[in-house]
Order: structure tokens, then sequence, then C-alpha cells
């Protein structure tokens, strides 16, 4: 896809990256909606909702009006704005909070994939809370 043909709601610029940033794995400004999950010691499945600021392979920055505790476990579900085969995609993250500033929210990545929704159309309807671990 050329940044030309990005979808609507889609921003893809390039690597989000400075010469002080000394990340190996390239982050990408993607700001979509997230659905998100997450659990802390004895608390359990707490839902929310954000948007996502940048994404990588290892890793995704999101703003929500909640705090999550570090070192809570997460589930992130992303609805992707390009279709494959007519079906909608959506984008499922797992892994541990790392770090908050404000109202964003850092993840590190342990597990991601690309699961089918259904038909294009099926997909712009209310999409339930993610899966926990």
């Amino acid at each position: 896809m050329s940044i030309d043909a990005a979808p609507a709601g889609l921003i893809v610029s390039g690597p989000d990256s400075s010469p002080s940033d000394l990340r190996i794995r390239h982050r990408y400004p993607i700001a979509l909606p997230v659905q998100y999950k997450w659990t802390y010691r004895k608390t359990r499945g707490q839902l929310g909702s954000g948007t996502s600021v940048n994404i990588s392979s290892r890793g995704i920055l999101f703003r929500s009006s909640q705090a999550l505790p570090v070192r809570s476990l997460v589930e992130l579900a992303l609805s992707w704005p390009v279709a494959l085969n007519d079906r909608a995609l959506k984008l499922v993250m797992r892994g541990r909070v790392v770090r908050t500033a404000g109202d964003t929210t850092a993840v590190q990545v342990a597990q991601y994939e690309f699961r089918i929704s259904g038909s294009r159309h099926a997909a712009q309807g209310p999409v339930r809370g993610p899966r926990l671990l």
C-alpha cells in the first residue's frame, strides 16, 4: 500500500524515530480506535477504549481516559482499515504495560495476530471487548 492509497483514518508517514530514539524496531504513527481488556493481580477483566498513537512489531502506544497499572496484562483489538478478500481484519495484540504518562500507555507486545472478522459490512457494527490471555 502506498502512502497516497492509505484508507481514511490511517496515518502512515514512515518510521516515527529521531536520532535520540534508540529503539531497535521502528514505530509507525497509526491512529486507529483501540479496544482493550486488562488485568492486574486480582483485578479481573477491566474494559476500555482509546486511540493508537504509534505501533511497532513489539510495542504500541495508545491514548485513553483510563490509566492502566504498569505490569498489568493487556489485550488490545484494533479494527484494521484494510480488508482481505473483502473481509474485515482485526489486529489483536497481547502484552504487558511498561509505561504510562498522562493519558498515554505503552505496551510491550508479546504476541500479535490478524483475525478475520467476517464481511466488511458486518464489521461496522459494535465490537465486543477482546479476550484476555
